[in-house]
């Protein structure tokens, strides 16, 4: 490896890192902008922050030349990606920390990897593989211990339109990113297009449910701070890192990391008591996301050889 290419994975390391860290803390946010805001309010307050940073980022990067050549068909495409993310999932989302205790929140949305494997077989052409039925019965294990709080085998569910909300944010997450597999646009261009789009849908419903007013300084900070970070600048430093690194598994790895630092930010910041049912379920969800992520030997020759 080069000494140029050595500076950049320390680069791609520190965006990621950098992403990584950004998420780890927006349990917390959404759970105070969720205490005077309702979900479909916070979003719309973040998802314009949201668009004033992505504004600023396509400006830093030069990227506007790209808006103006999209094809009729990508104009269409951004009210469908719109519609999905951030308005359906974020709503969703937002709805799930509404409901539950932050700390069963994150860790239940973190098992969206493993939708998005099994969704990819039926839409993608992608095959089962025994490993991915395993990884589903350990991660979907740890789910149930969240969801029921330990009491596995009573299955009394602590708040079950809670779970059943950030399981589905799963599902619509996954989805979109099926779809973004066929998607032609540069991801930043792409993602500020997806919150213009969502803006007038948000702005809708948010009138007709008589939401549309501005926030306290508290819940608007809150927004701010989601649609800054969570929304922007974290997306925009980890696709900065996967297009700077070499070392791409290591890289991805780093995502682990999220759910635990969020977890002490969680216990010191909002003051929940964690449950060792979290901490037990999380521990399932991540064994599961690891299993299924892991390749044969054969296939690690294969991408070697590939690679030559």
């Amino acid at each position: 490896m080069t000494n140029s290419q050595q500076a950049q994975d320390k680069r791609a390391f520190l965006f990621a890192l950098t992403a990584v860290l950004m998420w780890s803390t927006v349990a917390i946010a959404f759970k105070l902008g969720l205490r005077e805001l309702a979900p479909v309010q916070l979003l719309l307050w973040a998802a314009i922050f949201s668009i004033v940073t992505l504004m600023l980022t396509v400006t830093v990067q030069k990227k506007w030349a790209l808006i103006r050549d999209l094809t009729p068909a990508q104009w269409r495409a951004s009210v469908l990606f719109g519609a999905l993310n951030p308005a359906l999932y974020y709503v969703i989302l937002f709805a799930a920390y509404d409901l539950l205790p932050a700390q069963e929140a994150q860790a239940l949305n973190y098992s969206w990897a493993l939708t998005l494997a099994f969704l990819s077989v039926p839409f993608l052409g992608q095959k089962l593989r025994v490993q991915d039925l395993l990884a589903g019965l350990v991660c979907y294990g740890g789910v149930l211990v969240i969801a029921t709080r330990g009491n596995v085998l009573g299955l009394e569910f602590s708040n079950l339109p809670g779970v059943g909300l950030a399981l589905f944010s799963t599902l619509i997450w996954a989805g979109y990113w099926i779809l973004n597999t066929k998607d032609q646009r540069e991801p930043v261009v792409g993602l500020l297009l997806n919150f213009v789009m969502a803006l007038p849908i948000l702005l809708v419903v948010n009138l007709w449910q008589g939401l549309l007013i501005v926030p306290d300084w508290q819940s608007l900070a809150a927004a701010a701070y989601i649609g800054t970070f969570e929304m922007g600048l974290a997306f925009v430093c980890w696709l900065t890192a996967m297009r700077l690194t070499s070392q791409t598994a290591k890289i991805s790895n780093l995502i682990f990391l999220s759910p635990f630092i969020s977890l002490i930010l969680i216990y010191f910041l909002l003051g929940e008591t964690i449950y060792p049912s979290t901490l037990i379920g999380l521990g399932f969800i991540i064994g599961g996301l690891l299993i299924q992520q892991h390749k044969s030997r054969a296939q690690k020759d294969a991408l070697k050889a590939a690679l030559k």
